[in-house]
């Protein structure tokens, strides 16, 4: 039986020392590199079992010889939460040089699929992850399925393509979080009836779709007596979210809730404002009357929750999310397994009285 090596002297060469093989035939097994018989495989993955052996990152990250290299494809537009995660991504910087990662930032628009899935496309054989915001379409299931096929790890952030064959996704639990925005639109409501508005960025993003999804079964099945109108897309802009929606208002009065899907917030609470000074459908307490939840906790959100024009936010943490990609991809890359836990991504409820 071979002795277990103290866990404070461990390097490769013991971990080779022990299994009986060369340092290089240790390297190959960690990276799962080919060219190692399956009797060898075994003996050297027993040998860092039995001692818990885990190489120094730095080390064997130089020992690779080349940087890896990872692509985030992200929406082009002015979109605060999106902004968020690629400024997290840019903090990240020294520990992404310790592990000789480079980390480079490709913006598309997402909303058009032959657009997205051009941008995948051209990524084939540069990068050894990408991650992805991605649009549920054939054509972007189909360039991510070769991306898959050229070797390249894909990860899918925020918005999923479960269909395809990507191999993690990172990000909340989407039908989860409509149905938390329906529960608090519904009670928030109160004893009032009327009609609830929708406005997500589009219906081809399947984090939208699957937020749409669980509002309307919460709505449907808890509060009879609101009644959800079709959905608008103001593709996640400003302007286009304002308009949309300034004239679904004009159209209808006994508007009582709002949900803001995705972005366009600003041009959202624009149209909603200039319903209610119109109106003068403020209360004494300077609120709006229409009930108006929506996403994420950036600088207009949060003063948004302030000024009592918005009533919740349904929040991700954007930190988190960029850090679970890389962290994934990189386990993907070497072959280790993934932390779900640690990765998992959670939903949580902010309003003016609990604001971070």
């Amino acid at each position: 039986m071979a002795e277990t090596l103290t866990a404070t002297a461990l390097t490769l060469k013991d971990i080779a020392r022990e299994a009986g093989v060369s340092l290089a035939t240790v390297d190959r097994v960690l990276h799962n590199r080919p060219g190692v018989r399956p009797d060898t495989v075994r003996r050297v993955k027993a040998a860092i079992e039995r001692n818990a052996f885990q190489p120094h990152v730095a080390a064997a990250e130089l020992a690779r010889g080349r940087a890896r290299r990872f692509a985030f494809v992200m929406p082009s537009g002015p979109n605060p939460f999106m902004q968020q995660i690629e400024a997290y991504l840019g903090e990240m910087s020294a520990w992404l040089t310790v592990r000789r990662l480079n980390v480079e930032l490709v913006a598309t628009d997402v909303f058009d699929p032959s657009v997205l899935a051009g941008t995948l496309e051209t990524l084939s054989g540069d990068y050894d992850g990408v991650a992805v915001v991605a649009l549920d379409h054939p054509g972007v299931r189909a360039a991510i399925n070769d991306l898959v096929d050229a070797g390249t790890k894909v990860v899918t952030l925020v918005s999923d393509v479960p269909s395809s064959r990507r191999h993690h996704y990172v990000g909340i639990d989407n039908i989860a979080a409509g149905r938390t925005a329906g529960a608090l639109v519904g009670r928030l409501a109160g004893q009032k009836s009327g009609k609830v508005a929708i406005v997500a960025g589009s219906q081809g993003l399947r984090d939208h779709a699957e937020r749409i999804f669980g509002f309307n079964q919460v709505m449907a099945s808890e509060f009879p007596g609101l009644s959800v109108l079709p959905v608008l897309e103001g593709r996640d802009e400003d302007d286009r979210s304002e308009q949309v929606l300034a004239r679904l208002l004009g159209k209808h009065a006994d508007i009582v809730g709002l949900y803001n899907v995705g972005a366009g917030t600003q041009g959202v609470a624009k149209a909603l404002n200039d319903k209610a000074l119109n109106d003068k459908a403020l209360s004494d307490a300077g609120r709006n009357e229409v009930v108006f939840v929506g996403h994420d906790v950036t600088v207009l959100t949060r003063r948004l929750l302030l000024q009592g024009v918005m009533d919740a936010a349904i929040s991700q943490n954007p930190g988190h999310e960029a850090r679970a990609a890389v962290r994934v991809l990189l386990a993907l890359a070497r072959g280790e397994p993934i932390l779900r836990e640690q990765e998992k991504i959670r939903i949580d409820i902010v309003m003016r009285d609990n604001l971070p």
